[in-house]
């Protein structure tokens, strides 16, 4: 594997052309005669919408289109992941402020925006629900009266699902295994609560869709993770068929999880289709706050224990802040619930996780998601149950980490990375064993844990090699930043013993790319790298047998290299030549196709054994001032275990980007809202990290652990970096002070007020 050097640190094959700026986005994209589209949105957080009048709008000269609740006839007009209950416009009623109420298209965003002000709405103001407790309240308000369409997946042993379990809770997830009577055995039961921050996701590019609808056919470019399940979802609700519609992905400017399923594109094409002009929909950074969030959660743990640290039972309830609408939240609710045991060994587990319909912007998949909530309660809890025994936490996590290959869970695959070991080099590298102790300084570690690769997911990818070499890697996965675009070309590259410097991806469109179920969960170089690496010796084998046709021999006595074939030690012969002397001047193409699927499995308890564990270790070294409560990070170090690095540059860039994400979450940056109204949604109110952000000291260590079963030992890489670094940073403020704080993010009011709480004979910093 010395040809593309797989895992050195080779430079992206789109660099070029981003730090030039000549890459496309779907924001640079322009049509002929091309529309703008503007949105009106409600200023209630909770209303009834009694009328819609938007005469004045339409008469405005260069209004080309206006689309209210009136214009959905024939139209499915709710979307969603498990629910539908998403309008593409307000119907009934609007669930939040920011909630769309009517779109226009015009000749310019000036002139949509002066439109907006003429369509007069007349609202009937209901009682809103803010947050957790409001929702769950026995008088709250229901936000849906009437029960939306939904579904419940199958699970497996031990899960189970339910819609609507009650008021204001559209989903439920539960997981259990183990016998309840060991509760009766533990020397000590412990029982904490943990709040955890919205974030928003913040990507670069905003939400941004251009269509172009021309009779029966749709063709839309759009910045999304999921072409295909979002064509899906269009057809449905559009109610034709996906193979009129036809969806571009350019280069996408960052989601993080949010560019799921449908967000600008059915506003966007219905107004095309009204107009009979291509229109462009492009929100403001201050309307993609209004868009989705991640998920805030309240989270019980209740953990029994041995006096001696041994880890016997853990039962947990993450009660998730769904906003307004159901988005990705079953999803998020599954891994949450599923992930709260963390990579200990139980004797018994019982967790639910339930989806909470507030009046807030809807919350949805974000890096990491459900496993940044649990592993915030989970490893927060392991440090305060080690500080109440009198033990080490790195001694107590050693005694209960589970091993390399132990399942998870009965019916579940075994853990495919050396846990201590991982835990040892973050703790070797931040030097945490064997220091000394320092007044106002404190250490913490954490482990992130979450199955990785998605659940079911099916990919499909095809390798194409011209007759003079050159390769073409097709496949559905997204460029949203991440590299997949370069390392799923150098996993073609090397098996055709090629430099990547001839090996091209393709641009994704829906019509000619091979099927893909989306860009996310880390799935990418393994489950889409195993169908490229498939297709790519698919297409090698049809290479050499049609060599071996020409030269007389068995396919197996050939091997492929700089697109010349030698038969053993004989002088290398240029494929060009033997292509050009059977089908001419006019060339051929070698096309190989490749598929990979996790296999079902009814015992595992979310459908399909875990394809691989992304693991993310992360330790911190704070320092914190008593008289503020202001914490500085001097060290952060994270790691993630990725198998075996395809391209360890981009390995490198998705850990260290992800727990500079974690240690925002950690120490300032949070979506705040008061009775229900969003303080801080616009870029100069919300807190992202920057560069003087970064501690003095910021060490990631990207482990090749080797156990990988994507290419060459390939993991998933990407989120796990990202979610043990809060739990490690309030891990290490209590080992400063004492102080424990159990809401996020440590702001130097919260622990202030944690250190004035601590009784009077702990008042002295450690």
């Amino acid at each position: 594997m010395s040809r593309t050097r797989i895992g050195t640190r080779d430079r992206r094959t789109d660099a070029t052309l981003k730090v030039t700026g000549a890459a496309q986005y779907t924001a640079d994209i322009r049509l002929p005669g091309m529309l703008h589209a503007k949105v009106l949105r409600s200023p209630h957080a909770h209303a009834r919408l009694v009328s819609v009048d938007s005469v004045k709008a339409r008469a405005l000269p260069g209004v080309h289109a206006v689309l209210t609740r009136d214009d959905l006839d024939g139209l499915d007009p709710t979307y969603g992941y498990f629910i539908k209950d998403q309008p593409i416009v307000a119907l009934d009623r609007v669930r939040y402020a920011g909630d769309v109420v009517a779109a226009v298209a015009a000749e310019s965003e000036a002139v949509a925006l002066h439109a907006l002000e003429l369509i007069e709405v007349t609202y009937e103001p209901l009682p809103a629900v803010p947050d957790i407790e409001a929702a769950l309240a026995p008088d709250a308000p229901e936000l849906f009266e009437q029960a939306p369409p939904g579904i419940v997946p199958p699970y497996g042993t031990g899960a189970s699902g339910q819609l609507r379990p009650r008021p204001n809770v559209c989903y439920e997830f539960r997981y259990g295994t183990g016998p309840d009577s060991v509760w009766d055995d533990c020397d000590h039961v412990f029982e904490d609560s943990f709040t955890f921050s919205r974030m928003n996701h913040f990507h670069l590019e905003p939400f941004v869709t251009v269509a172009d609808v021309r009779g029966e056919e749709i063709e839309i470019w759009t910045s999304t993770q999921n072409p295909f399940p979002l064509r899906k979802e269009l057809a449905r609700v559009l109610r034709t068929p996906e193979s009129r519609i036809h969806v571009h992905v350019p280069y996408v400017g960052g989601g993080f999880g949010s560019k799921h399923n449908c967000k600008t594109e059915p506003i966007a094409i219905l107004l095309s289709r009204a107009a009979g002009r291509p229109v462009r929909y492009c929100l403001t950074t201050e309307e993609g706050f209004l868009t989705l969030s991640q998920h805030a959660a309240v989270l019980k743990v209740r953990t029994g224990v041995m006096a001696d640290g041994t880890f016997v039972a853990r039962e947990s309830e993450v009660l998730l802040d769904a906003g307004a609408y159901s988005d990705g939240s079953p999803l998020v609710a599954e891994k949450a619930c599923y992930r709260m045991p963390g990579p200990y060994r139980w004797q018994h587990i019982r967790s639910s996780s339930s989806c909470v319909m507030t009046t807030t912007t809807p919350a949805g998949p974000f890096r990491g998601f459900g496993a940044t909530q649990a592993t915030w309660a989970s490893e927060s809890q392991v440090d305060m149950i080690a500080e109440r025994l009198g033990m080490d936490p790195y001694e107590l996590r050693m005694k209960n980490l589970k091993r390399l290959g132990e399942p998870f869970v009965p019916g579940e695959s075994g853990i495919d990375s050396d846990l201590a070991e991982g835990l040892d080099a973050v703790a070797d590298a931040l030097g945490y064993r064997g220091r000394e102790r320092v007044p106002r300084r404190g250490m913490g570690l954490a482990i992130g844990f979450k199955d990785g690769g998605g659940v079911n997911k099916p990919a499909q990818a095809r390798v194409k090699i011209t007759a003079t070499g050159s390769v073409y890697v097709s496949s559905g996965t997204v460029e949203i930043g991440q590299g997949a675009s370069t390392s799923l070309c150098q996993v073609a590259a090397e098996v055709l013993g090629t430099d990547l410097e001839r090996v091209r991806y393709a641009p994704v469109d829906t019509d000619v790319t091979p099927y893909d179920q989306g860009t996310n969960a880390s799935s990418g170089m393994t489950v889409m790298g195993t169908a490229v690496l498939r297709a790519a010796q698919d297409a090698r084998s049809k290479v050499l047998t049609f060599a071996a046709g020409q030269l007389g021999c068995d396919p197996a006595e050939l091997t492929l290299q700089d697109w010349t074939v030698r038969r053993g030690e004989d002088t290398p012969v240029p494929l060009p030549g033997l292509v050009a002397r059977v089908f001419g001047g006019t060339g051929y193409e070698f096309h190989g196709e490749g598929f990979f699927k996790a296999p079902l499995s009814s015992d595992a308890p979310l459908e399909s054994p875990c394809l691989f564990w992304e693991i993310g270790w992360a330790g911190a070294e704070v320092e914190v001032d008593p008289d503020t409560g202001k914490v500085t990070v001097l060290q952060l170090v994270a790691s993630g275990d990725v198998g075996r690095a395809v391209n360890k540059l981009l390995c490198r860039g998705q850990d260290e980007g992800a727990a500079v994400m974690g240690l925002a979450q950690a120490m300032f940056e949070e979506m705040r809202y008061e009775d229900g109204a969003l303080l801080n949604g616009e870029a100069l109110d919300y807190r992202v990290p920057m560069a003087e952000d970064l501690p003095e000291r910021f060490v990631s260590i990207t482990q090749e652990q080797g156990h990988g079963p994507g290419p060459f030992g390939a993991k998933g890489a990407g989120e796990g970096a990202m979610v043990p670094v809060a739990a490690a940073v309030a891990n290490a403020v209590q080992d400063a002070t004492g102080a424990r704080v159990t809401t996020l993010p440590l702001t130097p009011e919260r622990v202030f007020d944690a250190l004035q709480a601590l009784p009077r004979e702990r008042t002295q910093l450690r």
